[in-house]
């Protein structure tokens, strides 16, 4: 008998017509009651009538490359709630399915379970084969189901599976598709575009990784070894709960713990797929290669499951401070400008926008520039109108874009006829109000309900409160009792004022040389100190504030936290309460803290913090206050990430870190090569200060809502 495919479409759809009417009329109303979806078994013959528009996916479920007969395909919409299924089949003996029906812009994912795996002659049906491929809101017309996929989907999808249902909040289920095909092909099977980039092929291990993580699922799909299931799901086992029952549930578990023993995976490699001996024949022979179905697998056990991929583009270089807008576009102001010789005496950057996939939405060299920014910072905000508030050190500005990156501000920016300084933090607060701060001139200013025209200086220098409490205010936060935190790069302390009255201010300890702080869901304030709080941090500290006493020079600070190696040679993080006493414990320093810049809250109340140090920083996860929400045996400012911290992906010297709605972790590239930053440059180096590009951990975060104004809020 013909397969569904191999017949032309016009007497498919006569068939379709003759059979369903031929059964009953009954039999048709429900079917277009069931959401117009009719299937196709691969070795049957139905189909739609016309009048229905249908979509057709035309698919094949695979194990290690081969057809996998008698799969369960489902086909499913995503959403809020419970999915719903739209149409189911089973396989053909060429591993093929057909699916037809109106996809009406749902979130659409398949899920194939069970069938015999024909990649392995000897096998019988396998029950514990659940494999998945996330199409997302536009049906292709074929798709593979496979290890890749499934690694794919699982990984993207992280912070909205359970067992093989994906719900979540309608932006992030968005976001997550739609980086799918980052990883991999959805109508082949194979390698999806940006992974095979330069920027990431060839330059950081996430193929490896990605590979090695098909190679082990494929060993228990095909049945590798007679245990290998059983092996694959001791290995995946979590520090919490059970042991996973199948191959969808052992991706699940790793993508949600990747740092958890790490090495019980990657040992599945020698139990499913051991390097054939090597034969000599008279003549010395290199190893061979392990037979495994996708390469490249890892040579050496990872830090951890982690799956980064790195994006450049659209203008970026020298990534400061970095904010969502509604719909997940990411803003980042960028110190300098493409092939700059850059050097940190003058800024001179422009504003770069990334699309959630990754994908740079501004001009490809420029950037968006005008409206007086030149030279971004760790300044950013979204206003609710989607508008981007960017402050600038070359043009001692503030500038405010719209959403498709039009200066609103005039030529100049903001500048108070030119009373600016170096500027930094900027926030937005619910009611609409901006508040920013400048770094060299210890400046507050205020926008009323957003309105740039009506902006003024609050204060400026040592002379009037709060801005005489400052030292170096670099950025700030709002809390739940409409109070303003303040860092201070210069001091060892935070500052607090009321936005209703802003001359009253306290001051609370904290660590040498504050950068980022947030504010968490109980009021609690995490605060970066990028020289840490030991006494080799208070001496780097005081030899910095001599320097700043002459002039705002910082390439004794840089110089100093690039060193820094974490644990006691490192940076801290102090964590207050919402009256400014120090939590028990804080503060807090570890391996993956070399340097900490920014910190940034999830949906947990976990914190997540960018470092800049060495030319390969971390970025690092920590417990937070509700510990409930972490790994068992935790307490509040442990590290969860590795000792070392997350690695891979081409991370730089970083700045900023950020959670988008998808619980997607980004990381921003600020600097790469310090030397080049400075006088004395190698020419053939004096382009490479700028960092490259930001760098996407997929799935490892509980979303948050976008854009965040005020502290994070989930984005259930």
């Amino acid at each position: 008998m013909h397969k569904p495919d191999s017949i032309p479409r016009t007497v498919r759809y006569a068939l379709g017509f003759a059979f369903v009417f031929g059964l009953s009329l009954l039999a048709f109303a429900a079917a277009s009651a069931f959401g117009c979806i009719v299937a196709f078994a691969a070795f049957g013959v139905m189909s739609s009538i016309p009048a229905m528009a249908a979509d057709t996916i035309n698919g094949q479920v695979l194990g290690a490359g081969a057809p996998i007969v008698g799969s369960t395909v489902t086909l499913w919409a995503a959403n809020s709630g419970a999915p719903r299924q739209l149409a189911q089949t089973q396989t053909g003996t060429d591993g093929r399915f057909v699916l037809t029906g109106d996809s009406s812009g749902a979130n659409l994912y398949l899920i194939a379970k069970g069938g015999r795996p024909t990649a392995n002659a000897t096998s019988g049906d396998n029950p514990a084969i659940v494999l998945m491929t996330v199409l997302g809101g536009t049906v292709p017309a074929n798709a593979v189901i496979n290890e890749m996929t499934t690694v794919a989907s699982v990984w993207t999808n992280a912070q909205f599976l359970n067992d093989d249902a994906i719900r979540g909040n309608a932006l992030g289920l968005r976001i997550a598709a739609g980086n799918v095909p980052n990883f991999v092909d959805l109508q082949t099977g194979g390698w999806g575009g940006a992974i095979q980039e330069p920027l990431n092929s060839s330059q950081t291990p996430t193929m490896a990784n990605f590979a090695t993580l098909a190679d082990v699922l494929s060993g228990c799909v095909t049945q590798a070894t007679a245990d290998a299931c059983g092996k694959l799901f001791a290995a995946a086992t979590p520090p919490k709960g059970a042991a996973p029952s199948n191959t969808l549930a052992a991706a699940q578990s790793i993508a949600r713990y990747p740092w958890y023993q790490p090495e019980r995976l990657f040992a599945l490699l020698d139990a499913f797929y051991p390097v054939p001996p090597v034969v000599m024949d008279g003549e010395p022979k290199p190893p061979n290669m392990r037979p495994v179905p996708f390469m490249p697998y890892l040579n050496f056990a990872p830090s951890a499951w982690v799956l980064p991929l790195k994006f450049d583009g659209g203008g970026f270089r020298a990534g400061g401070k970095a904010m969502f807008d509604s719909e997940g576009n990411l803003w980042v102001g960028d110190n300098f400008t493409i092939g700059w010789q850059a050097q940190d005496s003058f800024w001179q950057g422009s504003a770069t926008k990334f699309a959630p996939n990754g994908k740079p939405l501004s001009p490809i060299t420029t950037g968006f520039a005008g409206g007086g920014m030149q030279g971004g910072t760790f300044g950013a905000a979204v206003d609710a109108k989607d508008n981007a508030w960017l402050s600038s050190y070359g043009g001692h500005s503030i500038t405010v874009f719209d959403k498709n990156g039009k200066p609103l501000t005039p030529p100049e920016g903001i500048t108070f006829n030119g009373q600016l300084g170096l500027m930094q933090g900027i926030i937005v607060t619910p009611g609409g109000d901006v508040w920013a701060v400048g770094i060299s001139k210890s400046q507050l200013l205020y926008f009323p309900k957003g309105d740039w025209t009506k902006g003024r200086i609050v204060c400026e220098g040592r002379d009037v409160a709060p801005c005489k409490a400052f030292l170096g205010p670099f950025h700030l936060a709002l809390d739940q009792q409409d109070r303003i935190w303040v860092s201070n790069a210069a001091g060892d302390f935070v500052n607090r004022f009321a936005t209703a009255d802003p001359s009253k201010v306290d001051t609370f300890k904290a660590g040498y040389s504050g950068s980022g702080l947030n504010i968490d869901s109980q009021g609690n304030v995490w605060v970066t100190n990028r020289l840490g709080s030991a006494q080799r941090g208070k001496a780097a500290l005081e030899e910095f504030q001599k320097i700043m006493r002459v002039s705002y020079n910082d390439e004794y600070l840089v110089r100093t936290m690039s060193k820094q190696h974490g644990a006691v040679d490192g940076g801290s993080v102090t964590l207050l309460r919402p009256d400014g006493s120090e939590y028990p414990g804080s503060p807090f320093t570890g391996g993956g803290l070399p340097g900490p810049w920014a910190v940034v809250v999830d949906g947990n109340d976990n914190v997540w913090i960018s470092n800049f140090a060495m030319p390969a920083s971390p970025i690092v996860q920590l417990c937070g206050v509700r510990t409930e929400n972490c790994p068992p045996g935790f307490k509040t400012g442990d590290q969860i990430s590795p000792p070392g911290g997350y690695v891979g992906g081409g991370l730089q010297m970083q700045t900023d870190i950020a959670v988008d709605p998808a619980g997607n972790v980004w990381a921003i590239n600020n600097w790469q090569d310090i030397d080049s930053c400075f006088a004395g440059a190698d020419e053939a180096l004096s382009t490479r200060c700028g960092g490259q590009g930001v760098v996407i951990f997929y799935g490892m975060a509980k979303p948050v809502r976008a854009p965040q104004i005020g502290p994070a809020r989930p984005a259930d």
